[in-house]
């Protein structure tokens, strides 16, 4: 098997107004994918539909050689498909560190209420997942944020812990959704950092909607650009910058600039 993920003819509509039409596409192991188009294209419905928030009304979704088209979320991310949000979806309240720490619910054989008594193998389970937590901070250098509570960070930082979070879950594919917006430009290369170590050391397949086309062009081996619920095309960033029908969905402004 030559990937990972596929996505075959996907159709989504909502009281009559088509979302995706007909989308198909391909996520090789150890690559980064990139889906890129105008507002409204489709991209979220794509990734709600992998992560199982939608179900498609036609077409299907096999990931690691099974079917998945219909599981439901917790399911996919047991198998490994971790995701983070263009809106943040962190618990405010609560520290960077107990964030980090629900991602690994779904590895906890005691669970949280039992880790939560500290006492025998439940104390054990706790180290063992805290550990893995620490190293989690460790490589997105927050170590000096991990006793602070969300709500008061900045949100550039808060987009950290909530890769973080998706870090915990032990994921075999990552989803990455505008993981760099409203960063500034020192944090964007941060991020662009992190997501090439993932790629390069750890071998993690990543699919990636960014509006930043600069960052787009740099981190992804492959783009698809969307419009109007369709994929319109399809190959390496070269390739797609110069294509005309790409150039047309942006309106003739040049592929490799900054969307909004």
């Amino acid at each position: 098997m030559d990937f990972i993920l596929r996505a075959q003819d996907l159709h989504l509509s909502f009281h009559g107004i088509q979302a995706l039409a007909g989308v198909s596409f391909d996520l090789s192991p150890h690559e980064i994918l990139g889906i890129i188009g105008p507002n409204g294209a489709g991209k979220t419905s794509v990734l709600n539909c992998i992560n199982g928030f939608y179900h498609p009304q036609h077409g299907r979704i096999v990931y690691a050689g099974q079917e998945i088209s219909f599981w439901p979320p917790h399911r996919r991310a047991q198998l490994g498909i971790a995701r983070t949000f263009q809106n943040i979806a962190l618990y405010p309240g609560m520290t960077v560190l107990d964030n980090i720490m629900t991602g690994r619910v779904i590895r906890m054989r005691a669970g949280v209420l039992a880790c939560s008594v500290y006492a025998g193998p439940a104390h054990r389970e706790h180290v063992t997942q805290r550990a893995i937590v620490e190293d989690i901070i460790d490589f997105l250098e927050i170590e000096e944020a991990r006793h602070h509570r969300v709500a008061d960070l900045p949100y550039g930082l808060q987009k950290k812990v909530e890769l973080g979070r998706a870090l915990a879950m032990e994921p075999r594919l990552l989803i990455l959704d505008e993981p760099m917006a409203g960063m500034s430009l020192d944090e964007k290369m941060d991020m662009a950092r992190y997501i090439l170590e993932l790629k390069e050391v750890r071998h993690l397949p990543m699919i990636l909607i960014e509006h930043d086309m600069g960052v787009v062009m740099d981190l992804c081996d492959r783009i698809v650009v969307m419009d109007y619920g369709k994929v319109i095309a399809e190959g390496p960033p070269v390739s797609v910058q110069r294509n005309p029908d790409v150039i047309r969905a942006y309106i003739g402004q040049e592929v490799g600039t900054t969307q909004g």
